[in-house]
């Protein structure tokens, strides 16, 4: 496009070679200035740079409305103001709303931004770490119950990664992947562990010769520090064993000279209002609160707030969602689906209340939107039925009930899309009729198709 900066690369469709020099000059960047704890995840595919001269990037992807920047500006100091206003007047003459996410207190006191926050990040000296631990009677424990259990954790080279420990890791992150109810997000949370090895700290956890669990560390330069990015264990590992990953990183990098350790964001703890409503009413599908508490658990010094900054006088909702569509990959809708197909009973239990208030409407409707009485006798208790099925499907999964719903709701589009163009359309008395049939012939059509999605995602989980 002609709007943008000749220095604005898309990473991700560039030549091999460009695409290294311009990771290259980043790095290089980040070693001088990378103070976020997110910093070293720009070097991951699928980020654009800006470059504002030689020692000025801003990495960020492009939704097609907004630009959403990984975390600060990597500059000095001095200069994240003058790079920060310069993006944003990029953004502007590229037609695109800017926001930056994951930022921290010292961006917003360097840059005029309005910011809303989303979360904290823990943070440790890990020097301290053994002192923790003693006064940490139940941290003590998961030690012990995982080393009981045989499992051990050892420090990997990098160069092993070239060889069967890496198919061992991929087979984790694989299983891992499968358990989580989210569908696979991009952005700052995919999982790319195995680029510019030399400068991360990997730690494999096994048990009787099988990976079990798994922590990347990349450094966070300009505090002379380590983020633990991916921290990942295999759903049927014994307890401990994650604890056990944090226990072997602390004490390396505390030897190696360390001043700080986080384990990143965790999204929407400390916030509150619309936003920690809104975490309650998701937990069905990602348990944030978990999250938080797992790594309380693991004792932090200190909590750092997290905030998505945006321009001022724009609201801060329509700064989330723009940051959501950049995490959703393919568009929130189908994010959206994609996930409710992975938590099955979620799913089928919202069918179900929906099918309430829908069959209190048939049970009341105008006789004339039925070719006769006990054909709307007939829907109201099909619809009585149903519920009833799913509700059961939601108390105990069933692969043959739910094979059977998923084919019966499936039927049940067709033969109400037979009955609105029989009946209802040519009898239609206005645009409401209209809606009404549409909504009616809509509503089991996607209904089906849920059921016929959450069938596989769960067939699929249980296979695995």
């Amino acid at each position: 496009m002609a709007l943008y900066n000749p220095t604005t690369v898309a990473m991700q469709r560039g030549p091999e070679e460009k695409r290294a020099a311009q990771q290259a000059r980043v790095l290089a960047l980040l070693r001088r200035y990378g103070w976020n704890a997110t910093s070293f995840q720009v070097l991951e595919p699928g980020l654009r740079y800006w470059f504002g001269g030689d020692d000025t990037c801003v990495a960020y992807v492009d939704t097609g409305k907004s630009f959403v920047v990984a975390g600060a500006p990597i500059a000095s100091e001095a200069q994240v103001q003058q790079a920060a206003e310069r993006f944003a007047a990029f953004a502007r003459r590229c037609g695109r709303r800017l926001r930056f996410f994951a930022v921290a207190d010292r961006f917003l006191e360097l840059a005029p931004f309005d910011a809303l926050q989303v979360g904290e990040q823990p943070c440790w000296d890990p020097a301290a770490w053994p002192q923790i631990l003693k006064g940490s009677r139940s941290l003590r424990e998961q030690l012990r119950r995982a080393r009981a259990h045989g499992v051990a954790v050892r420090l990997l080279d990098a160069q092993e990664l070239e060889g069967p420990a890496r198919a061992g890791v991929e087979a984790l992150i694989a299983r891992w992947l499968g358990s989580r109810r989210m569908a696979p997000m991009g952005f700052l949370v995919e999982v790319h562990p195995f680029s510019f090895a030399g400068e991360r700290r990997y730690f494999v956890a096994e048990r009787e010769g099988r990976v079990v669990g798994f922590l990347a560390a990349v450094p966070i330069y300009a505090r002379g520090g380590w983020f633990f990015e991916d921290l990942l264990r295999d759903p049927e590992a014994p307890n401990g064993t994650a604890e056990l990953l944090v226990d072997a990183a602390m004490r390396d990098v505390a030897a190696g000279g360390a001043g700080y350790v986080t384990l990143g964001l965790a999204p929407l703890a400390g916030v509150s209002g619309w936003l920690a409503s809104m975490g309650r009413l998701t937990r069905g599908l990602y348990d944030f609160s978990g999250l938080a508490a797992f790594k309380a658990k693991l004792r932090p010094q200190a909590w750092e707030a997290i905030f998505l900054a945006y321009p001022r006088g724009e609201l801060g909702v329509v700064a989330l969602s723009d940051t959501l569509s950049a995490f959703s990959r393919r568009g929130l809708l189908r994010f959206g689906l994609e996930t409710l197909a992975r938590v099955p009973n979620v799913v089928i239990q919202a069918l179900a209340l929906l099918l309430v208030p829908w069959t209190v409407a048939l049970a009341f409707a105008p006789a004339r939107e039925f070719p006769a009485p006990w054909v709307q006798a007939a829907w109201v208790a099909f619809d009585v039925v149903l519920f009833a099925l799913l509700m059961a499907l939601v108390r105990r999964w069933n692969h043959a009930l739910a094979t059977a719903l998923a084919s019966i709701v499936t039927a049940d589009a067709a033969i109400t899309l037979a009955q609105a163009l029989a009946w209802n359309l040519p009898r239609a008395r206005g645009a409401a009729d209209v809606l009404v049939a549409c909504v009616a012939v809509l509503a089991p059509s996607v209904a089906a198709l849920l059921l016929w999605r959450a069938r596989w995602h769960r067939r699929r989980w249980l296979q695995r």
